[in-house]
């Protein structure tokens, strides 16, 4: 399988089935063990912690940017030290290959 972080997203305007429980799975596996399958397999979702509002607000804003430059937008919950990244494609109401392109980016922003 290609790395995920160096693929691009392709536009999804509907009209495909999202993936199944399976090939979720599978995809899931190359990312950071973080990254859950939640909703019955139908979007994917991670948790991160920092130490300060400021480092919080840098990752948001980082992630905010993967978003506008994939044109793949997640949901995104923040406070002081904390936020939460939920990934799936709203045109098939589940999860594509795009919600794993976009967050193998999230975990390329993070040091090992």
């Amino acid at each position: 399988m290609t790395d995920l972080k160096s693929r691009r997203c392709v536009p999804c305007e509907g009209g495909i089935p999202p993936l199944d429980l399976a090939a979720a799975t599978r995809l899931q596996k190359s990312l950071d063990a973080r990254w859950k399958l939640t909703h019955k397999g139908e979007r994917l979702s991670a948790g991160f912690d920092f130490s300060d509002y400021w480092r919080t607000h840098a990752f948001v804003s980082a992630v905010a940017w993967i978003a506008h430059t994939e044109d793949h937008h997640p949901d995104i919950e923040f406070g002081y030290n904390r936020a939460t990244v939920t990934f799936w494609t709203h045109a098939v109401k589940g999860l594509t290959e795009n919600d794993f392109i976009c967050a193998a980016k999230v975990d390329g922003l993070l040091p090992d």
